[in-house]
C-alpha cells in the first residue's frame, strides 16, 4: 500500500523541500522513540504527507530539533515534530503491522509472521488508543478478503474499501469541523493507492494466478487499458485535491499541491516508461528473429 504518495523534489523550491525533510526526519525520530528502532524500519513518506497536511489545517506548532543522522553523518539535520507526528507515527505501525499479517494469511511468509508478532505489542497499545482507526482496518481487511475470493469485478467497489479506510485514517479527529473533509480526501487517495498498486502489480499477479481487479476487466487493447487506467487515477486525485482546495490551508500549502498535483505521478510515470521500456526491446528481439529466419 505504501510508496505512492510522494513529493516531487524537482518541481520543489528548495525551502519547502528542506521543510519537507524536516518533517520526514522528524517522523523517522518518533518512531524510534516511540517504538524503538524497529519502528525506524518502517518509515515512509505516504505518512509524511498525513502530517504535512494536518499541521497546515491545524496550524499546529513545531517542536524543532536537531540530531546527527546515522545515515548521513557528515552534518546535523532538522527535525519538526508536533501532534500530527505522533499520530502519522502511530497509524504507520497500525497500517504496517496489519500488513505483515496480511502477507502471512495469504502468503505464509515467515519473515511477516516474524514481524508481525514484533509489532503486536504495539500494535495492542495503539488500537486501544485509536479503537475507530483499529477497527476500520480490521474491516477493510476482512471485506477485502472477501473481494478477492469472491473475485471482484467493480472496480469501484474494490478500490472504495482501502478509500474507506483510509479515509477514516486522515479524519485525525472524529467530530471535529474538518473531519468529512479529511475523510472525503482520504477516501480518495485511499482509492488511488489501491488503484496504483493494481496497475503495478498487474503483469506479477497474472504470472502468479492471483487476484487482480484490472485483470478480470475485459480491455481489447494494451493501449485501452493504458487509457482507461490513467483516466481513472486522474479522476480519482481530483476529487482528492479537491477536498483539499475546500479545506483553509494556507501553511505548507504549496508542499500539499506539490504531492497531489505531480509528486503521486512519479510512480506512474516510473512504471509506465519501464512498461514502454519493455514492449520496445521485446518488438526489437521481434524484429530481429524474423530479420534471421529471412536470411537462412
Amino acid at each position: 500500500m505504501f510508496g505512492y504518495i510522494n513529493v516531487n523534489r524537482e518541481k520543489l523550491e528548495p525551502a519547502d523541500r528542506g521543510m519537507y525533510q524536516s518533517y520526514y526526519c522528524g517522523l523517522c525520530q518518533k518512531l524510534k522513540e516511540n517504538y524503538g528502532r524497529k519502528g525506524q524500519m518502517l518509515l515512509n513518506y505516504d505518512m509524511t504527507f498525513l502530517i504535512v497536511l494536518l499541521t497546515g489545517l491545524y496550524e499546529l506548532e513545531d517542536h524543532k530539533t536537531e540530531f546527527i543522522c546515522a545515515m548521513h553523518p557528515s552534518k546535523k539535520q532538522t527535525a519538526r515534530i508536533n501532534e500530527a507526528t505522533d499520530y502519522a507515527a502511530a497509524m504507520n505501525i497500525l497500517l504496517c503491522s496489519k500488513n505483515f499479517e496480511d502477507d502471512w494469511n495469504d502468503n505464509h511468509s515467515y519473515t511477516k509472521k516474524a514481524l508481525s508478532q514484533m509489532f503486536k505489542k504495539d500494535y495492542d497499545c495503539i488500537s486501544k488508543k485509536y479503537p475507530r482507526q483499529s477497527q476500520a482496518l480490521n474491516q477493510y481487511l476482512k471485506q477485502l478478503e472477501a473481494a478477492e475470493k469472491d473475485r471482484e469485478r467493480n472496480v469501484d467497489a474494490v478500490a472504495g474499501l482501502t478509500g474507506e479506510m483510509l479515509g477514516e485514517i486522515f479524519a485525525w479527529k472524529e467530530g471535529d469541523i474538518w473531519a468529512e473533509e479529511l475523510r472525503c480526501m482520504g477516501f480518495y487517495m485511499g482509492k488511488f493507492i489501491y488503484l496504483m498498486d493494481a496497475y503495478e502489480d498487474l503483469g506479477k499477479d497474472m504470472k502468479n494466478k492471483c487476484y487482480n481487479v484490472f485483470h478480470l476487466m475485459p480491455m481489447e487493447t494494451e493501449q485501452d487499458f493504458e487509457i482507461f487506467s490513467r483516466l481513472l487515477l486522474t479522476s480519482m486525485m481530483a476529487e482528492c485535491a479537491k477536498s483539499f482546495e475546500r479545506l483553509p490551508i494556507l501553511l505548507h500549502a504549496e508542499i500539499c499541491r506539490n504531492i497531489l498535483y505531480s509528486g503521486v505521478w512519479t510512480k506512474y510515470e516510473y512504471l509506465r516508461l519501464k512498461k514502454q521500456a519493455k514492449e520496445e526491446k521485446k518488438n526489437r528481439s521481434a524484429k530481429k528473429s524474423d530479420a534471421g529466419r529471412m536470411t537462412q
